[in-house]
């Protein structure tokens, strides 16, 4: 495996280090900087179902029913195209 050598600031290292340190807690295995980062980016890529998001939005009673309103509206506005 080739390797690159970055810079990046103390308070990064340690919070990388402190990333590391709680992988391998969990993983019971040592944890390289290289695979803490490789957590971090299969985090960020990974796509979330919509069920993470339920119960995030608060709004009132009144807002909730002008939402289910204005959403039967567009649905009957909307049309399937044909192919």
């Amino acid at each position: 495996m080739e390797s690159k050598t970055i810079k990046i600031s103390k308070e990064n290292y340690l919070w990388l280090l402190k990333l590391a340190a709680e992988l391998q807690k969990n993983h019971e295995r040592p944890i390289s900087f290289d695979d803490a980062i490789n957590k971090i980016k299969d985090e960020k890529m990974k796509k979330g179902s919509l069920l993470e998001f339920a119960g995030r939005w608060k709004m009132s009673d009144k807002e909730a029913k002008k939402f289910k309103k204005d959403i039967k509206k567009g649905w009957k506005k909307w049309e399937i195209p044909s192919f």
